[in-house]
This record gives C-alpha cells, structure tokens and sequence, in this order.
C-alpha cells in the first residue's frame, strides 16, 4: 500500500511540474524619448524577473521595432500551439491606448491591435487560467472585450476616458521585485498581491506630486459584469489564486542591498521626469530638455547597472 501511495504522490508531482507559465510580454510605441526609455525598462525587467523563474516560466518580449501586431500575433500563435490546458497565460501590455467611446486600440508599431484582436488571440490558447495585465492609457476601455470566464483582467484605468499616460505599469513592475508586497508570507507574489500594491504606489504617487490622479486601476477575474476596485462578491478570487512568481527560485534584486539602493533611485528618477512633463508649461524649453535628458542618461546607466 505504501509503494502505492508513493507512485500516486510521484505521478501527482509530475503532472505539476509539467505545468507551465506562458507570458507575453510587449512594450507597444513610446512617441517620445523619455515613454520609449520607460516602456522598454519596463519590459526588459518583467523579462529578466519571468526568466529568473526557471525553466517552467516561459517568455515572450516584444520592445522597440519588435512590438508590431504582426510580431504580437506570431508570439501568441506560438503559445497556442504549445501551452496546454493546464498551462497558465499571463499578458502583460506597456504603452499607450486609445479608445473612441466604441474600441480600444493597443498602440504599436505600424497598425494598432484593437481590444476584440487580442481577446482572440487569448482565446485559441488552451491554457484553462488566464492574466491580462493592460497598463495603458484607457485600457479600462477594453476590460469588458477582454474578459472571459477563466480569464482575468487588470486596467490601469477604470474607464477609456482616462486617456492620461500611466504610472501604473512602474509599480506593477516594482511589486513583482519588493519581497513586501507578499503580504500573506507565502513565499511568492499572487496576482491580488501585485494589484494592490501597485494600486497603493499609483495613489501614493499622485499624493506625493499633489496632483489629481487620472487613473484608477481595477480587475475583473469573474468573466462578466464591470471591472471593480476591491476584491469582493466573488471578484478576486481568481487573481489570489493565480502565482505570478515563486520568490524562492526568483533572484529579485529588491534582496540585493546595492540593487535596492538602485532600485530606490530608478524610481526617484522617474518619478522626477514625471514632475517635469507635468511642469514642462510653464518652464523655459532649454531647461526643460536639459534636466529631461539628465535624467534619462542616469536612469539608462542605473538601469544598465541593474541588468548586470
């Protein structure tokens, strides 16, 4: 009896171990020097975090001339034909969007992809448990299009009106490198985790500039209905469940006390080219660009350092 209840335990064991984590993740167009450098960071570090993960996690990352719809379509062709149902999805969209009261547009490199294309191509992957993380401008407008049962859905904004450039993408980013934001001490970062922590940081950062904050971020992990603010009434349920990633096989750099300092000032950075394109009005233009370009050079050599 014993042999046998080995040979279950084992047979349970490498079924799990079988199951994988696809994610896509792409970084769409910039339009500007300083929303280029931010998109692709952003990107470059979700993928470095995912790879760490080991041979389970699977990447995709599209940035710069790579984010077309085209490149979009043959990563996520490529995951349909290899992740089974057992499989999780995990979609993570950096840029800016557009809606027009009716369609959401994801904005690329060449044409855009509407909210009704990339809910498609998520739905010939056989992958029964799936994240879509749209941390554009007015991707609240294609919460409804996206959603499915099975399927989560975060927005940066609450609405497609809410067309201002986001912050929420940064901190999305930060929660998957802050131990803290593990705040059920499970050694890993569900889904939930990182929402609320990026949620609070987004808030916190519109405080801190004393500005009125022009993006809500919500979900909708039911696969129906509108997108809420708060877990509750059988919303969250999914994205607590849902591991994004095991602390315990990740090198997060949020441990590494010199990458923490650099991690602190990365963000110090960015929150700076925040205030001066809120600021750029009323300041002289030469000024203005000296201090942009500044920042960007420190911000691209911290991040070169933190990639090392």
């Amino acid at each position: 009896m014993k042999h046998i209840l080995l040979l279950v335990t084992l047979y349970s064991l490498a079924l799990k171990a079988q199951a994988a984590t696809y994610y896509v993740i792409v970084a769409g167009l910039g339009g500007e020097p300083d929303y280029e450098q931010r998109f692709t960071s952003a990107a470059n570090d979700l993928n470095r975090i995912f790879k760490a993960a080991g041979p389970a996690a699977h990447v995709y990352t599209l940035i710069g001339g790579q984010a077309t719809a085209a490149s979009f379509r043959e990563a996520m062709n490529t995951v349909a034909h290899e992740a089974k149902s057992d499989d999780d999805l995990v979609v993570i969209l950096i840029g800016h969007g557009s809606f027009d009261g009716v369609e959401y547009k994801f904005n690329l490199v060449g044409p855009d992809l509407t909210g009704a294309e990339i809910a498609a191509m998520c739905d010939r992957v056989a992958a029964r448990r799936q994240l879509i993380v749209n941390t554009t401008s007015a991707s609240g407008g294609a919460t409804q299009t996206l959603e499915r049962p099975g399927r989560a859905v975060i927005a940066a904004t609450k609405s497609g009106t809410e067309k201002n450039a986001t912050v929420f993408a940064r901190y999305w980013v930060e929660a998957l490198q802050d131990p803290s934001s593990d705040t059920d001490k499970s050694d890993s970062i569900s889904a939930i985790e990182a929402f609320r922590y990026a949620t609070q940081k987004t808030a916190a950062f519109y405080d801190a500039e004393k500005r009125l904050a022009t993006e809500h971020a919500v979900f909708n992990d039911v696969g129906r209905g509108e997108a809420v603010r708060e877990a509750g009434n059988e919303q969250g349920a999914l994205l607590s469940s849902f591991t994004l990633l095991r602390l315990g096989t990740s090198q997060l750099a949020a441990n590494d006390p010199a990458k923490h300092l650099l991690l602190e000032r990365k963000e110090e950075l960015e929150q700076q080219i925040d205030t001066l394109k809120y600021r750029k009005a009323a300041m002289d233009a030469a000024d203005y660009k000296k201090q942009l370009s500044d920042a960007l050079v420190e911000l691209a050599k911290i991040q070169e350092k933190l990639d090392q």
